[in-house]
């Protein structure tokens, strides 16, 4: 059974930093795109983030572009979201999930994680 497992969430103040991780046990990681994703209170799930398979192309929202960095490192089963300059409108539950193939889409992910908490005070 595929596992995606997020770390790194919590309460952080307007302008700080946190870094999310996600460890996939996928059998041959590479063979996926990675994207993060969010939920906040009261709203749908949007996409935040993507990464190619092999790490050769980004695509972010555009609320986000500029602030935060998707990574991943293949060797490990990770991937990573560094979010900089965090907002309040940024608070909502993080899910990373993965896509068989090598196009960064914002739709038809085929595993998903749990969540973590990303909450930004004011």
């Amino acid at each position: 059974q595929v596992q995606l497992e997020e770390t790194g969430g919590g309460l952080v103040q307007a302008g700080g930093s946190l870094r999310l991780s996600c460890t996939a046990s996928l059998q041959t990681f590479s063979d996926y795109t990675m994207g993060w994703f969010r939920q906040a209170p009261g709203k749908g799930r949007e996409f935040v983030a993507g990464i190619s398979r092999l790490s050769g192309g980004t695509r972010y929202a555009d609320a986000v572009k500029g602030r935060f960095t998707i990574a991943r490192d293949n060797a490990k089963n990770t991937v990573y979201l560094q979010m900089n300059n965090l907002k309040p409108e940024d608070t909502a539950v993080y899910y990373c999930a993965a896509r068989r193939g090598s196009v960064v889409s914002l739709y038809d992910y085929d595993y998903w994680g749990q969540g973590t908490q990303v909450t930004v005070s004011s």
